[in-house]
């Protein structure tokens, strides 16, 4: 058996090898072609900036969300709208913004954060303005303060 070892492993290679490129990886491949992963709605994802009523409403649900997150020591200042703002596809947002903080000591800092949300029922719009109907991914920026 000693003289056999490299020769078993080898072949054990080998099949695992085949095994993966014959049967695994059609298999990946046609559940990848499926519908399975296919999300049906109306909101399509866009290379450019955009700017919709539910970016704009994305934009102030982030700005709510940082300023709950500072606190009620530092006065925060956010522009009327953000600097960029993408929709990523199924109601899906990511908002680039700044915002200008001051602090008790009359400290005044100017940052810029992205956050990334998500409208959580989908095609009814009825409920847009509700913050419970949003979900924060994440926003980064602003922890450092």
């Amino acid at each position: 058996m000693q003289k056999y070892r490299t020769l078993i492993f080898i072949a054990g290679l080998a099949i695992l090898f085949l095994s993966q490129y014959k049967l695994i990886m059609p298999f990946v491949y046609k559940v990848v072609a499926s519908d399975l992963f296919l999300v049906n709605s109306k909101d399509q994802s866009s290379q450019v900036p955009i700017t919709t009523p539910l970016s704009n409403l994305a934009f102030m649900h982030c700005n709510n969300y940082i300023k709950d997150e500072l606190g009620t020591d530092k006065t925060v200042i956010f522009p009327e709208k953000p600097l960029n703002a993408w929709t990523l596809g199924n109601y899906q947002y990511l908002i680039s913004a700044e915002f200008t903080v001051t602090n008790d000591k009359a400290d005044t800092t100017k940052k810029k954060y992205a956050c990334r949300i998500t409208y959580n029922n989908g095609d009814n719009e009825e409920g847009a303005i509700d913050f419970s109907n949003w979900s924060i991914i994440g926003v980064s920026g602003f922890k450092d303060m």
